[in-house]
């Protein structure tokens, strides 16, 4: 391969901590999940940082932390859900790996995130108990804002199977094999 660098993105509950590894030990690198390397750095959860300090804070921590990890070789890095949805992320993303867009529809992220309390772009609507629509839409805003920026990736993997942990050894591999297709 002619790249040493891979970046995983994708909306939230897409699959990208769940694949990132498996990726990673398939081709013998590094993984980092960023918001996991936020969390270790700030001794806070994703979460409390957006509680305490807000998104756009989180956003300017990420954006740090991605420069620091884009300068290392032989790793998979998961991203968050909207680290890509910034010129800046994106033009330094694009110039130092690959990047594989995972894809999942708003009616599959809402089945994973429907009870989730951390994720603090809906943990209110988890709160109030809202309804699913309300969900769907918040979700299908947020995905149409940042598809300019998914749609970029050098590779398009669907991760709408409800079942990925069965799936994600054959996307590693399927991964692999267009990036090398790719060279």
């Amino acid at each position: 391969m002619k790249f040493d660098k891979i970046y995983l993105t994708g909306f939230m509950t897409s699959g990208k901590s769940t694949l990132g590894p498996i990726l990673a030990n398939v081709l013998g690198w590094n993984f980092f999940d960023l918001d996991d390397e936020i969390v270790k750095d700030k001794g806070k959860s994703v979460d409390l940082i957006f509680e305490e300090n807000g998104e756009k804070y989180f956003r300017g921590l990420e954006s740090q932390k991605l420069e620091e990890l884009s300068i290392l070789s032989g790793c998979v890095i998961s991203l968050g859900g909207g680290t890509i949805a910034s010129e800046e992320n994106l033009t330094l993303i694009k110039n130092t790996g690959k990047i594989i867009y995972l894809k999942s529809s708003p009616e599959i992220v809402y089945k994973r995130i429907k009870n989730k309390l951390n994720r603090p772009l809906f943990k209110d609507l988890v709160l109030q108990n809202r309804p699913q629509n309300e969900f769907i839409n918040r979700i299908q805003e947020l995905m149409e804002k940042r598809e300019i920026y998914y749609n970029q990736a050098d590779i398009t993997i669907n991760t709408d199977s409800h079942n990925i942990g069965s799936t994600i050894d054959y996307i590693a591999h399927k991964i692999i094999k267009l990036l090398n297709e790719e060279n």
